[in-house]
């Protein structure tokens, strides 16, 4: 245990010993003993640059982990949101690591457990984001472990010489050192919640579905994100184009003779061109037999006695604006207002949706324009649509369903994609966290929406009835909106959501 000299708390690993150190959780200056930068795998370089995650070597003495660990190779986000999104960037080889926070690192302690998968598009984002700090779950009495895994070409480019979802690999190593590991952190190894946001609960989605990844964790949040898979085509354009501006093979053979400074410039530059939100190339999961063998959508609606839909229990959201921080930042929204009934027009191709839709929403936002209109309509096919399904499928472990709708008090951007995060983690006294939120955020809404997601992960029961297919969600905050044709499916027709705070 550490002292008042400062030495450090020691945890013994599989492959060897740890230090972290006891800190003070910021609201109740309760002691947690935090660990940062442990490794769960081998550093991907050289030959491992494209290969599946391997075992870390193991170390003698006690391995120093009081700081975060290198960062995953990524480029920056570009502007405007670099001042909406942190990212911190911690250079090093040895990626493939991960951060621990618990109120008792005692083996007896047998805790619930919750791992955090960070988003940001599979090609950015870190578990060094100060928004992801866990020492309040830490403090509620959740052991909390947060990760990093490969992002962009490294993790998710498509070789015909390495294996595909390298990203997920990752993860799925970093869940089977929590298996081995954890509960001498003083967590329960039967009792693991898997969460992520974004891009994370992309990845939920994918190891939900993934047969590597059953038994690993117990219950899954997925907060704005729907399980999904990308044509292949999509993810080879970016690996050519990549190629290309290289002037090498499409190869992981050859991609791993080039610098990574320069891989990395290349991949900025496909980047740029990238348009995953209206249907164009992009770095993502794929079906693939050694990792997602299947549409995980499809794989967990499917109907039969034993559907992997009903195995585990569900909690899953969105934001009531998502398409705000896709939109709003870089002025696109104000083009599709400037393009009147055009722009709904163009959101109906890309979504399918039909008039119907169109005018419902028009009946529920009287005061929405165009822009507004083509955002919700893709917010919906995007997230809400598939995350419905996944809720309406459920038949014996439960879903439960929310909805964000506390608006930013960043002029613009509402109930944006991931607004939540700091309520969530309840880091809300954060600076970043007022990047995206404001500097005026109630503290009572935190209050509400951590403790559900604690609840859980301790219980299974977040704190409001399941979802039975007709709706409302439960909603945090306000103001609250009506979804006209999203909720039209119940019995009731349209429903206003329960609000949990004014």
């Amino acid at each position: 245990m550490e002292q008042a000299d400062g030495s450090l708390v020691t945890v013994v690993t599989r492959y060897g010993t740890v230090g972290g150190r006891f800190e003070a959780e910021a609201r109740t200056g309760r002691r947690v003993a935090v660990f940062r930068g442990i490794p769960y795998a081998a550093p991907p370089v050289g030959a491992l640059r494209f290969a599946a995650p391997r075992p870390p070597a193991a170390w003698d003495g006690v391995r120093r982990t009081t700081e975060f660990g290198p960062t995953a190779p990524k480029v920056p986000n570009p502007p405007p949101f670099d001042r909406l999104l942190p990212d911190p960037e911690v250079p090093g080889d040895d990626c493939l690591n991960l951060n621990v926070w618990t109120p008792d690192p005692a083996r007896s302690a047998r805790l619930p457990v919750m791992v955090w998968i960070h988003g940001g598009s599979l090609t950015r984002g870190s578990a060094a984001v100060p928004v992801y700090d866990g020492a309040s779950f830490a403090r509620d009495g959740v052991v909390l472990v947060s990760l990093n895994y490969r992002l962009g070409v490294l993790g998710y480019g498509l070789f015909p010489d390495a294996p595909p979802n390298r990203g997920l690999l990752d993860q799925i190593a970093a869940l089977e050192w929590v298996r081995d590991n954890i509960e001498a952190f003083g967590g329960d190894p039967d009792r693991v919640t898997v969460f992520g946001e974004s891009a994370g609960a992309i990845s939920v989605g994918a190891l939900l579905a993934a047969p590597r990844a059953a038994g690993l964790f117990a219950r899954a949040v997925m907060q704005s994100g729907a399980p999904e898979v990308l044509p292949r085509d999509r993810v080879r354009t970016m690996v050519r184009r990549m190629a290309s501006l290289l002037k090498v093979p499409a190869t992981a053979a050859a991609f791993t003779a080039v610098d990574r400074s320069v891989l990395l410039t290349a991949q900025a530059a496909v980047l740029k061109r990238s348009g995953l939100l209206f249907g164009g190339p992009a770095f993502g999961l794929v079906t693939d037999p050694g990792s997602v063998p299947s549409d995980p959508l499809e794989a967990l609606t499917a109907s039969g006695p034993d559907r992997l839909s009903d195995r585990i229990p569900l909690l899953l959201g969105w934001t009531t604006e998502e398409y705000r921080l896709w939109l709003a930042p870089t002025g696109t929204l104000r083009v599709l207002d400037r393009l009147g009934p055009l722009a709904p027009a163009l959101a109906r191709l890309r979504t399918g949706k039909d008039r119907a839709a169109v005018r419902a929403l028009r009946t529920m936002y009287p005061a929405a324009g165009p822009g507004e209109i083509a955002g919700q309509l893709i917010t919906d096919r995007l997230l809400r649509d598939p995350l419905r399904r996944l809720a309406d499928a459920r038949r014996t472990a439960p879903g439960h369903v929310y909805e964000f709708a506390w608006p930013s008090g960043v002029p613009g951007m509402g109930c944006c994609h991931a607004l939540e995060l700091g309520f969530v983690f309840d880091t809300l006294a954060v600076p970043e966290a007022a990047w995206l939120a404001g500097s005026e955020t109630p503290q009572a809404l935190a209050d509400a929406m951590h403790s559900a997601w604690v609840s859980f992960a301790v219980t299974g029961d977040p704190g409001w009835a399941p979802w039975d297919g007709s709706g409302p969600p439960k909603v945090f905050g306000g103001p609250v909106a009506e979804y006209g044709q999203d909720w039209q499916d119940g019995p009731g027709g349209a429903t206003k959501p329960e609000r949990v705070l004014p």
